[in-house]
């Protein structure tokens, strides 16, 4: 997506320089219309234009520590300047370490410290630059970085949990894998040796299964190419706009994984949302941010079609409703907090509940998932000894 390089104005009066991601000059300025800034100069950035420094990869654990330290000494009463000049030297993480140094150049220069971070894109993605903006203007700094900390943290903990609970699988699978694929390359080719040399008369089964080791022991590099294949072709095809959709629509109705995608994608929304309503975002702006942070450009499009339909008037929870995406329980919560004017502590409560289910979902995925896989190994190994010993049986009975 092009970057487009902008200069604004803001509802007090200050000049606002930063860079934003959208496909044409129009929808630069509908999102900035959105922060309620005024556009004084766009131009599209140069593709050397240095705004992040992506190329090397932050610890997520990092920014976490990075965010409650920032919060405790706002909290205590040190300046901006100070407390970055000391952040940045006790940064380990070197992407880290490099964009902080960068930040705090920036500020001592006088740009805000939301026009710093916007820089790094890779370091400091678009929900954390807005509540840090909200938190500036609102003089809630501490506050919020505390904030953004515990949303961090929990973030962080549901994602170990689900990697938790799904390595044993991922490892039972991919040995299994492994240990069929030397036994039909090597094992099996040696089994039909002994038998062509005995004159053995072997069965259909047995000579298919002898077929597919032939197959492998001699074309083993076509497989492992086919699959190295398959597998970046498909990722080349996802970052197609139809391929992605496609594939997000695929992950939304797969059986059971649907299901836990679909939990996890809500719960996500409905933290994300009610954190930036709750620091003070806009309704609009929020919404942005939380539809590109989804993911899923299925859930995006849904989120979008919103913002349009709020545009013209409507409720929050109708479009929701409406996009057949979301249970009604969800909608329900959203509709009873526009109502009570709690939206954001809606939204939090929704998070909270669908974490909870995300849990369950998975521990229930891998307690399935491992009598499935002991079953499925049962079957091949078991239909391998019989196509191995019917021919021993016969052999046997023809020397009797």
């Amino acid at each position: 997506m092009p970057l487009y390089a902008y200069t604004a104005i803001d509802a007090s009066g200050r000049t606002v320089r930063a860079t934003i991601e959208a496909d044409n000059e129009q929808l630069v300025l509908a999102k900035l219309r959105d922060q309620s800034l005024h556009c004084t100069e766009i131009k599209k950035a140069s593709s050397g234009m240095k705004t992040s420094f992506g190329k090397k990869k932050m610890k997520p654990r990092s920014l976490v520590v990075f965010s409650r330290q920032f919060a405790t000494m706002i909290d205590a009463g040190i300046p901006l300047v100070r407390c970055l000049d000391i952040l940045t030297g006790q940064m380990k993480d070197p992407a880290l370490k490099e964009a902080l140094e960068a930040m705090t150049a920036d500020v001592k220069g006088g740009l805000m410290l939301n026009e710093a971070m916007v820089k790094h894109p890779h370091i400091f993605n678009k929900l954390y630059v807005n509540m840090i903006r909200a938190a500036e203007v609102g003089g809630i700094l501490d506050q919020i970085l505390d904030r953004l900390s515990g949303f961090l943290e929990y973030e962080a903990e549901i994602k170990g949990k689900i990697k938790g609970a799904m390595m044993y699988p991922v490892l039972v699978v991919i040995f299994s894998q492994i240990m069929l694929f030397v036994l039909f390359s090597f094992v099996l080719p040696k089994f039909k040796d002994i038998f062509t040399g005995m004159g053995a008369t072997l069965p259909p089964v047995t000579q298919a299964l002898f077929s597919v080791g032939d197959f492998m022991s001699k074309f083993w590099w076509l497989i492992i190419l086919c699959g190295i294949g398959g597998f970046f072709g498909v990722k080349a095809w996802g970052k197609t706009t139809k391929g992605r959709y496609t594939m997000d629509t695929v992950k939304l109705r797969f059986p059971i994984v649907g299901e836990l995608a679909l939990k996890m994608s809500i719960a996500r929304f409905s933290r994300t949302f009610g954190t930036l309503i709750n620091s003070g975002v806009p309704m609009m702006r929020s919404l942005e941010i939380t539809g590109e942070t989804l993911g899923n450009v299925v859930l995006s499009g849904a989120i979008e079609q919103t913002r349009l339909a709020i545009r013209e008037g409507q409720k929050l929870s109708a479009p929701l409703a409406a996009s057949g995406l979301f249970p009604n329980m969800v909608t329900t919560m959203i509709d009873i907090g526009e109502e009570s004017g709690r939206l954001s502590e809606m939204m939090v409560k929704v998070g909270d509940f669908y974490d909870q289910e995300v849990e369950a979902a998975v521990k229930g995925l891998t307690s399935m998932i491992e009598p499935m896989l002991i079953i499925f190994l049962g079957v091949v190994v078991g239909f391998i000894a019989i196509s191995i010993m019917t021919p021993i049986f016969k052999l046997v009975n023809s020397i009797h």
